[in-house]
């Protein structure tokens, strides 16, 4: 099993940091655009605040969101307000949600997310620790993967190499940052043969590729081109 408490407790440092980060922009850089196509900051922020909630609602055994389009009108209902209420949200919505992990429970018990998509109860405490880091990155305010904890760099490289583990459109992959190795790809869940491509970079580098947050450019690629991954 996974640490949720650990977790927890790195998801609420991490949340404490992002909140520093966050309370020294002003109203104006709030509605400036962030890295993520078509979205301000204020968008990515009103999606964490949204997200912890919906995080909650999977911890207590109700659908993550009522549906995909009330997610979406969500989201750009609250992206437009002033950083106060950006920060105020977030704090109070990141509170809902250590409150409903710290509530007792069977954190082996599974859960489903979004879009049928399934996870042990102990694993969703890693999965909001993914949304503050790799969000915070996404606003663009100086915060970059090279940034992020190493612990969290090595756990969520191998989370995403194992997500994409048996797709049939990825090729058989082994990811490496010289040190560690991760398979993925079609082929990876079995044991045994050689991977047909190779991919070696700085964790971090390895990261933003696998979460699609830069093109991999600056990855050395043995056996065939970079492999176009399917969106997250």
């Amino acid at each position: 099993m996974n640490d949720h408490v650990r977790d927890l407790a790195s998801v609420r440092d991490a949340t404490e940091r992002l909140l520093s980060a966050v309370a020294r922009l002003d109203n104006a850089s709030v509605t400036e655009p962030s890295r993520l196509p078509g979205w301000s900051r204020g968008h990515v922020l009103a999606h964490l605040a949204r997200n912890a909630d919906a995080l909650v609602n999977v911890l207590e055994g109700r659908p993550m969101y009522s549906s995909a389009d009330a997610r979406d009108a969500d989201i750009e209902r609250d992206a437009p307000r002033p950083l106060e209420a950006q920060l105020a949200d977030l704090r109070d919505s990141a509170d809902r949600f250590q409150e409903a992990g710290a509530a007792p429970a069977d954190w082996s018990r599974i859960l489903e997310l979004r879009n049928g998509v399934t996870d042990s109860a102990d694993r969703v405490p890693f999965r909001r620790w993914a949304e503050v880091e790799l969000h915070r990155v996404d606003l663009g305010i100086g915060y970059e993967l090279e940034d992020v904890p190493e612990e969290f760099v090595e756990r969520e490289v191998a989370f995403l190499a194992d997500r994409f583990a048996g797709h049939p459109e990825v090729p058989s992959t082994r990811v490496t940052d010289g040190t560690r190795a991760w398979s993925t790809g079609r082929g990876s869940e079995g044991a045994g043969g050689e991977a047909e491509v190779i991919v070696t970079g700085p964790a971090a580098a390895l990261l933003g590729w696998l979460a699609g947050r830069r093109d991999g450019a600056d990855l050395l690629v043995k056996g065939g081109p970079l492999p176009a991954l399917p969106p997250l």
